[in-house]
């Protein structure tokens, strides 16, 4: 069988979730189906990387994937993702962010191609504020196209299959929901861990509590400011944000300097990956309060550190962190404050949730996702083309 992939999504330097989530899943199906051969499209001359969790490079014969350089001076999935199909056409397609080609907007027009396609999550339709106007747009066309045409949906959480249900009119039995699985931090040394804390102004032993994310309004960065501002902050605690700069124009400086928190607010702006995890093994704890995640990869990271987690308490963040976080309604300051009070201070309650962070952290393997993601495009696949 012949699978095509959008890899679009999976190459690159600097990679946010939904990039992690194609890199990892193609190599793993790569890994768990080497009866098939695949077709691997991308926009750019970039060598496509393997995977970075469990079993990278396993499983691999010469000539089983192939890598699609596709040209397209603009509308990549629409036009030129969209003639390679019609040109060459695999047996099934497989697009893990969210939009397939416009060739698939009639039925018949996909020329016996099974459609498979991973959606996200639903936030612009919980909180539309906090998308700009276009991207809104953008995205509500996009999962509703895609949600009607594809064979079959994946949803990272059953959030998402909820959402798609209530939203789009979905049915349940075309959405499987497929747990990604954690990304392992990157390997660092003590002497890398001091060198990160020297580097971003902070000291050996100082607590801390940490967010990592990109800075925009749907990741509730200006709530969690004025929480901490309300809350205890003895020995010289300090809140440490790490994310580059998204859309939106928040000028969360200018909060800071409000609040007259200049000296307990660090914003570091984009970090390396070693820097992230020089910082995630120093933190006292975790700290995520985001308005709305499909998934929420960062829990997960600082659970595999043994360091102690306190979330939103909707979307898929409950689900995600299990019992091994403590929760909060991310548009109540005072719940925020006082769920950093706690995860900070309270010195039983952090053993207890690192403890069963890293338990909770096993249940979530790209070897289990990507089995149920080849399920999908593996059925009536065979009928489908014959049928042509």
């Amino acid at each position: 069988m012949l699978i095509g992939i959008d890899a679009s999504r999976a190459t690159g330097d600097r990679l946010t979730g939904t990039e992690r989530y194609s890199r990892e899943l193609i190599a793993a199906l790569i890994r768990i189906a080497p009866q098939h051969h695949y077709h691997l499209y991308v926009r750019d001359q970039l060598p496509l990387p393997e995977g970075e969790g469990e079993g990278r490079g396993e499983g691999r014969d010469e000539g089983q994937v192939e890598t699609v350089h596709v040209s397209a001076p603009r509308l990549w999935t629409h036009l030129g993702l969209a003639r390679e199909l019609a040109a060459n056409p695999p047996d099934a397609l497989f697009v893990p962010s969210h939009v397939l080609p416009a060739a698939f907007i009639q039925p018949g027009m996909g020329k016996g191609i099974r459609a498979v396609a991973t959606i996200h999550d639903l936030g612009y339709r919980h909180f539309p504020q906090a998308h700009p106007a276009m991207q809104r747009s953008y995205l509500d066309l996009g999962t509703r196209f895609t949600a009607a045409r594809a064979d079959a949906v994946l949803a990272d959480s059953c959030a998402t299959l909820r959402d798609l249900v209530a939203f789009y009119g979905v049915p349940p039995h075309k959405v499987r929901v497929a747990y990604p699985g954690h990304i392992p931090l990157v390997e660092v040394s003590e002497g890398q861990i001091e060198a990160a804390l020297t580097k971003f102004g902070l000291r050996p032993q100082q607590p801390y509590a940490l967010h990592v994310g990109t800075l925009q309004p749907r990741k509730n960065l200006r709530r969690l400011i004025h929480a901490w501002a309300k809350a205890d902050r003895s020995n010289d605690a300090q809140l440490v944000l790490a994310g580059g700069q998204g859309w939106g124009g928040e000028d969360l400086h200018a909060e800071i300097e409000a609040l007259g928190m200049q000296a307990s607010v660090k914003l570091l702006g984009y970090v390396s990956d070693e820097e992230k995890s020089a910082l995630m093994h120093s933190a006292r704890a975790f700290v995520f309060p985001s308005l709305y995640e499909g998934f929420g990869f960062p829990v997960l990271e600082a659970q595999s550190a043994g360091v102690p987690v306190a979330c939103s308490n909707t979307s898929s963040l409950p689900e995600v962190a299990g019992d091994a976080a403590l929760l909060f309604d991310p548009q109540d300051v005072n719940a925020m404050t006082d769920a950093l009070n706690r995860v900070m201070r309270d010195q039983p309650l952090r053993v207890d949730l690192s403890v069963k962070g890293r338990r909770n952290v096993a249940r979530f393997t790209w070897g289990a996702c990507a089995r149920i993601a080849l399920a999908a495009i593996e059925m009536d696949s065979t009928s489908k083309v014959e049928s042509m």
